[in-house]
């Protein structure tokens, strides 16, 4: 357990700009940050980030918090774990016991994964640093890269010894169990029951997450055996999922934002070599097809990216293959092909940075330019070109900022020398075309839909009142500190300041009333408990509150939805918050109210034969139409029947 002392000291500490830059590229929007949301697909920031009020909020999906919520969220870690994520983050010592066998059996698989990869890390860095194979053969194997001590410790390579069951036997030994063993990928089973190492005799390039997690291993043959796969790579697991990660991300990601650029290369020792030589906004897609999960993890950071592969035909169309999904997912796309015989690990090594750099700057192309290079030259036939010029076009097609798809349009028409008319509506066609296959697969998740048993529906009634009580809440959470209503005379003859949470639990209670939702009736009862607290700020206590459940309703509530201008903004006084807070509850009473005589309504339906019981449901419901005539009067309405 983690004090609330050493909490608070956490809380404190924690700066939710320089938390969510931390996987967010955020731009200053006047007192407050913008940014891609890394909770959903968007292409127009919509991500606020509020240093004022320490929170960060999605105006699209809703998602956000303060610091704690932000990373459980993002990195679905529990409470405790986000909270040790940012003390680690902020060098705040947390004194922990630790766990007991038991306690390690009863932690989930999630995190029984990620602690058995966190001990097969320091396993293999351990065999790589102290033990005469991985001195003999895996070090030298990393000397002949060229390898500095300080790179390999910055990727936290190491080495898999050459037995069999080598991993296999060290962990058992630990207590690990096989099953994750298994499910993490460092071993497998053979058809005789035996445990075996995947990654026996390889050098292992771990993986990454954004926060420095390892979620996955590489590992490289040192030998010449062409029957035997290079690189083996962690399988899919419950942590990793190899579309959604990047090898080199944790490294590169503030170069990335700081050069406001990503190189992306296609495998570990291309990324390793290139940070050796000092640039360091690199990642690999590590030898898998590109990904939009990938693209999208890159723009979090940057939305402009350099494609840099190997000169070879293979590398040409890798390149071609993720070219019209950098462009679909508004990403500013460059290519660069390397000399041939080169790559970027090769080239690294023979220059330095500067000259890196200097040769990227020079070389790389636009897609347009580098598909005209490679589609057109030379070409003579006129189906093959007009093949490639298709082709060409496609890519435009895919853009979908339609400014930017307008300005390659005519460059286009520049280069290939062809009437800009024609370009468009070739461009409007292959638009259509996707429109209509989208509209199609849409038909067929309907006609799914429509398979499938229908969903229960939702009381508009419950649905009014829970907006009614939200509105309540949200004025709790906004100005419960607030003083409604000075110098109020007490029984004993005194006089004291009802506060906006004090006059609402007032008012609510004297009627026995309370919110259907008890994580609102918690949060009215805490602002009550804490209103004469010195310096107490309902906002701030409740968006920091350490039940995450409260924190995310209260930063919810505390987030203007609409930003009007100032000319539009009403200026609040106390008669005003007094009469919103009024009119609120005026308006919950009514409801409560109406749902009262729907239930005596069903009521005395059900008693028709019993006429006493019926005469009584009868009077009670008349009694209610009254109560809710006079409330509906005071807000302004007339209901007679």
């Amino acid at each position: 357990m983690i004090d609330q002392a050493t909490i608070d000291k956490i809380m404190d500490a924690a700066n939710i700009v320089d938390v969510v830059s931390e996987f967010v590229s955020l731009r200053k929007a006047g007192v407050n940050y913008k940014g891609l949301c890394p909770f959903h697909n968007e292409k127009t920031p919509s991500f606020v980030v509020s240093p004022a009020k320490g929170y960060c909020h999605c105006f699209s999906c809703g998602k956000g918090g303060n610091p704690v919520g932000f990373i459980m969220e993002h990195e679905q870690m529990t409470y405790p774990e986000a909270l040790r994520w940012l003390a680690k983050k902020y060098h705040i010592e947390i004194q922990e016991r630790e766990l007991s066998d038991e306690e390690k059996r009863e932690a989930s698989e999630r995190e029984s994964m990620f602690i058995v990869n966190d001990w097969a890390l320091k396993y293999f860095q351990d065999n790589l640093m102290n033990t005469r194979d991985g001195q003999a053969i895996g070090m030298q194997y990393f000397r002949s890269r060229g390898f500095r001590d300080d790179t390999i410790y910055k990727f936290q390579l190491g080495y898999a010894l050459p037995e069999r069951d080598a991993l296999a036997r060290a962990a058992l030994a630990k207590g690990f169990k096989e099953q994750f063993l298994i499910e993490t990928g460092l071993c497998y089973r053979k058809e005789n029951g035996q445990l075996q190492d995947r990654y026996a005799g390889r050098v292992i390039f771990p993986v990454h997450t954004i926060t420095g997690r390892v979620v996955a291993f590489g590992g490289r043959i040192l030998t010449n055996d062409k029957n035997v796969a290079k690189y083996v790579n962690s399988p899919e697991s419950q942590i990793y999922h190899k579309s959604n990660e990047l090898y080199g991300i944790y490294q590169a990601k503030q170069a990335i934002t700081r050069n406001d650029r990503c190189y992306l290369v296609e495998g570990y020792i291309d990324v390793t070599s290139m940070h050796q030589s000092g640039v360091e906004n690199v990642v690999a897609s590590s030898g898998t097809s590109l990904t939009t999960g990938q693209i999208r993890l890159i723009r979090r950071f940057t939305k402009n990216i350099t494609v840099l592969y190997d000169g070879d035909s293979a590398g040409i169309h890798a390149s071609i293959r993720g070219i019209d999904m950098l462009l679909a997912e508004g990403m500013n796309v460059k290519v660069l092909l390397l000399p041939d015989g080169d790559d970027p690990d090769s080239f690294a090594r023979k220059h330095t940075a500067q000259e890196f750099r200097d040769y990227i700057e020079a070389h790389q192309t636009d897609f347009i330019e580098f598909k005209t290079n490679l589609l057109l030259k030379g070409v003579t036939d006129p189906i093959k070109r007009s093949q490639a010029i298709s082709s060409i076009i496609k890519s435009v097609s895919v853009i979908d900022d339609q400014i930017t798809r307008a300005t390659y349009m005519t460059e286009c028409s520049h280069r290939l020398g062809i009437n800009e008319a024609t370009l468009v509506s070739t461009v409007n066609k292959f638009i259509q075309g996707e429109m209509e296959e989208q509209l199609k697969e849409a038909r067929r998740e309907e006609a799914r839909a429509a398979a499938q048993p229908p969903a229960v529906e939702v009381d508009a009634k419950s649905d009014v009142e829970s907006k009614v009580e939200y509105m309540l809440t949200q004025m709790v959470v906004r100005h419960g500190n607030e003083v409604l209503y000075k110098d109020v005379e007490t029984e004993d003859g005194g006089k004291i300041n009802l506060s906006v949470s004090q006059y609402i639990s007032y008012d609510l209670g004297a009627d026995g009333l309370k919110f259907h939702n008890e994580l609102y009736n918690r949060i009215l009862q805490e602002a009550v408990e804490h209103n004469d607290d010195e310096g107490f700020n309902s906002e701030a206590y409740f968006t920091h509150h350490p039940d995450i459940e409260v924190s995310r309703v209260a930063t919810d509530m505390a987030i203007d939805h609409f930003q009007l201008s100032r000319s539009l903004q009403v200026k609040r006084d106390e008669d005003t918050l007094r009469n919103q807070v009024i009119h609120l509850i005026l308006d919950f009473r009514l409801d409560y109210v109406e749902h009262k005589m729907e239930d005596l309504k069903r009521e005395i339906t059900q008693a028709s034969g019993d006429t006493e019981k019926m005469m009584s449901l009868m009077a009670e419901y008349k009694d209610m139409q009254g109560i809710r005539n006079s409330i509906a009067k005071e807000l302004g309405s007339e209901i007679i029947v």
